[in-house]
């Protein structure tokens, strides 16, 4: 395959970015995104240019580090992330346009890398339980309904990618900040923090500056691990009863 790639370029958060256009040949259906990208950065590295710099590290589709929008889609045209889109959606001759998350909340460190960071102060604002650890515990000590198990299971599975937040309209963090507050609020282990945690990790949320949700649910269609949008509207739920709880004592 040959293709035009239309990449975008910047030296760090404060410079200006601009796409900049080249052209690589031999490309193999079979390869990953990434793997076309290495292709690009060894070319560029044997015509003594600056190779483009991306953010990687699982590729197993695990990590959710390799964040890139592809043709104006958070990780590309298919329900999956960039490390596991392969080569086989694109045609021979195809133009790609690979750009990094858009959002204010994410500045870009260089080229396609940004910063998410935002994402684990909001982790830290809450994502947490005092249980006791130490010697592990006999595995049927603290008994968990099936449905919450699920439930809780369903909403870790979410990697921190960030598509949610570059593919919505407002660049908000509503459906990764509701996966960290369910999974954990489920849980009797997380019982104890339950109010406290959703109101501080959507307080934090808020104060990164993360734009607002109006529930067009891009989040989750762009979501490679199928974090459903109803997360949204129970994490609300959660936030009005603790609120509501708290303003009582």
């Amino acid at each position: 395959m040959k293709l035009t790639l239309r990449v975008w370029r910047q030296k760090n958060a404060d410079a200006e970015g601009a796409m900049s256009t080249y052209e690589v040949d031999g490309i193999s259906s079979d390869m990953s995104f990434l793997e076309m990208l290495d292709v690009l950065n060894e070319q560029l590295i044997l015509a003594g240019e600056e190779p483009v710099a991306f953010d990687h590290d699982c590729r197993e589709g695990i990590c959710g580090a390799c964040s890139l929008v592809i043709n104006g889609e958070a990780h590309g045209p298919e329900r999956t992330t960039t490390c596991q889109l392969h080569m086989r959606s694109f045609k021979d001759g195809d133009t790609i346009d690979i750009e990094p998350w858009r959002a204010a909340a994410f500045p870009v460190i260089k080229d396609l890398v940004v910063d998410r960071s935002a994402f684990d102060r909001i982790i830290q604002a809450g994502g947490y339980i005092t249980a006791p650890t130490g010697s592990a515990p006999e595995a049927h000590a603290t008994p968990v309904p099936k449905a919450d198990a699920d439930y809780a299971f369903e909403h870790a599975e979410c990697i921190g990618c960030g598509a949610c937040v570059a593919a919505c309209p407002n660049g908000a963090a509503m459906l990764f900040t509701s996966a960290k507050v369910n999974h954990l609020n489920v849980l009797p282990q997380g019982a104890p923090e339950r109010e406290t945690r959703v109101l501080d990790m959507v307080a934090q949320m808020d104060a990164e500056g993360f734009g607002g949700c109006t529930l067009t649910g891009e989040c989750a269609t762009a979501c490679p691990k199928g974090i459903p949008l109803m997360s949204i509207t129970n994490m609300n739920k959660e936030w009005l009863r603790a609120t509501r709880k708290v303003g009582k004592r």
